[in-house]
């Protein structure tokens, strides 16, 4: 029997394109419209009854899930929640925001009340609870963001490969001379809280000390700037015969505070200390001058617009919700324009 894929792939377009022609919910040109119902005459494709009812109840919102602790901002889920809208409304859709630490409880209730048709989620937790909720309730779901692989093989996602960054940030570090490396690693609530971009992050760091044999030393950060000071300066004042002459950066929430605390140590001149950063983002003036890895910010969020709405189009054809091609791992590059220096 085919399905709304199948359409899609001989139409050459889109399967939330498809969605679109069948639905009437959004202005199609005429040839595109012409070669998906050619697709579905020579495929005998014909939506089920269920799918046409549950096409009709929609509301064009997606669920934008951040989990966010009271009082506190962050640069990084603002940028998102800015670029995810903009995607969300380039497909005919607005976006709903909701920022509970939990989500399970607020997510589910989204999902029974058709307050919205598909949930966004971030933060995402190696075995996240909110996919397995939303997965109980067959609500169309997309990752931005990923956990376990195997967890995740039903549902969407998009997501930097942080492991691979932060092993690319350690290798160029160590091919640029430098023998003892400290990573400051993710905050350790979230290492806690096991998500994904901070494991995938410590796996990276790992793999990077065997491959390069350099001594890595691992250091959680804090969302205390007074504990991350501390932490600073527990490592880095050392035995100069063994102190570290290159820092890894992956927890960048503190990043002034970083900065000014080097500063106060005198490790901000040249030659003292290389700092490196991973997952900036992007066209920062600030940080044009550091090496660094930035995170694609308008690319994944374009990216995981586009798998939410075929999520959409795939439920409503009763399709598998993550078809091929909707797991997608974005290889890291080292940015143009700075250079690790040598210790």
């Amino acid at each position: 029997m085919a399905t709304i894929k199948d359409v899609a792939e001989r139409a050459g377009v889109a399967p939330s394109t498809v969605s679109y022609v069948l639905s009437g919910s959004r202005k199609i040109s005429e040839e595109t419209q012409n070669a998906v119902r050619a697709a579905i005459r020579d495929l005998g494709y014909h939506p089920r009854a269920s799918a046409r009812a549950l096409r009709s109840a929609r509301s064009d919102v997606l669920v934008l899930a951040v989990p966010r602790e009271t009082g506190k901002y962050r640069a990084m889920d603002g940028r998102f929640a800015i670029e995810f809208s903009d995607a969300a409304r380039g497909h005919g859709y607005d976006v709903l925001m909701m920022t509970d630490q939990d989500g399970v409880g607020g997510l589910s209730r989204i999902a029974r009340s058709g307050l919205a048709d598909a949930a966004v989620l971030m933060a995402v937790q190696v075995q996240d609870p909110r996919v397995a909720a939303l997965r109980a309730l067959n609500f169309p779901t997309a990752l931005l963001g990923h956990g376990s692989e195997q967890d995740e093989t039903d549902v969407p996602w998009v997501d930097l490969d942080w492991e691979a960054a932060v092993a690319l940030a350690v290798r160029e570090t160590a091919a640029a001379g430098h023998r003892r490396i400290v990573f400051l690693s993710s905050a350790d609530h979230e290492i806690e809280a096991r998500r994904g971009y901070a494991m995938h992050g410590l796996d990276g760091a790992r793999a990077a000390a065997a491959q390069t044999g350099a001594d890595v030393r691992i250091v959680p950060s804090s969302g205390d700037p007074d504990v991350l000071a501390k932490r600073l300066r527990e490592v880095l004042l050392t035995d100069p015969a063994q102190r570290p002459t290159a820092l890894v950066v992956q927890h960048l929430i503190l990043l002034p505070e970083l900065l000014r605390e080097l500063a106060a140590l005198g490790l901000d001149g040249p030659g003292a200390l290389s700092v490196v950063l991973v997952g900036t983002l992007p066209d920062e003036p600030a940080l044009a001058g550091f090496p660094r890895i930035e995170l694609p910010v308008g690319r994944m969020s374009a990216a995981v617009a586009e798998l939410a709405v075929a999520a959409i189009a795939a439920r409503g054809a009763g399709a598998v919700p993550a078809p091929d091609g909707s797991h997608q791992l974005i290889t890291p590059v080292m940015a143009e324009g700075a250079t690790i220096p040598p210790p």
